[in-house]
């Protein structure tokens, strides 16, 4: 049992700053010793759902904006997603030269089309501009298929440059 001395708390004094905190431990001892305070067990963090996360097989995303374009630099297919991006009906993108939705000054597209031919692979940053000149930077991945041509997918980096 714990006792306590009243002291007129008012300032704290030595005398009942140490009564006060005598106090504080009484209360917190029969806290502790309250007959329907149940003790929670303690869990242990599951490493192992941890590294099971960690070790868990990459999900696939699906590209946003799909291109696929010829030797000549023109649109052969381009998925819907991307005519909405860049404004332009279907039928006006294919046949079109995507040196077209390049906004100007920013890429030196033969060099990179060399490059490109050369590898058969390239990957990066491209800045696009719509039909309504809105600058839309993408990062891209582009590929030489089987068939010879060019298929480029395409996420939005950004907007409006």
């Amino acid at each position: 049992m714990c006792r306590i001395k009243k002291v007129l708390v008012g300032f704290p004094t030595r005398r009942s700053r140490g009564a006060l905190q005598k106090r504080n431990v009484c209360i917190l001892a029969r806290i502790r010793r309250h007959p329907h305070a149940k003790k929670k067990p303690y869990a242990r963090p599951s490493f192992k759902t941890l590294r099971q996360e960690l070790e868990a097989a990459q999900f696939e995303v699906e590209p946003q904006y799909i291109t696929v374009v010829d030797r000549d630099r023109k649109y052969v297919e381009v998925s819907d997603s991307f005519c909405q991006l860049v404004g332009y009906q279907r039928e006006e993108l294919v046949g079109m030269r995507y040196d077209d939705l390049t906004a100007p000054n920013t890429n030196d597209i033969p060099t990179v089309f060399g490059l490109f031919q050369k590898l058969g692979y390239m990957h990066g940053l491209w800045l696009l501009v719509s039909r309504e000149g809105t600058r839309i930077l993408v990062r891209y991945e582009a590929w030489l298929r089987p068939d010879s041509y060019i298929e480029g997918h395409m996420e939005v980096v950004g907007a409006g440059y």
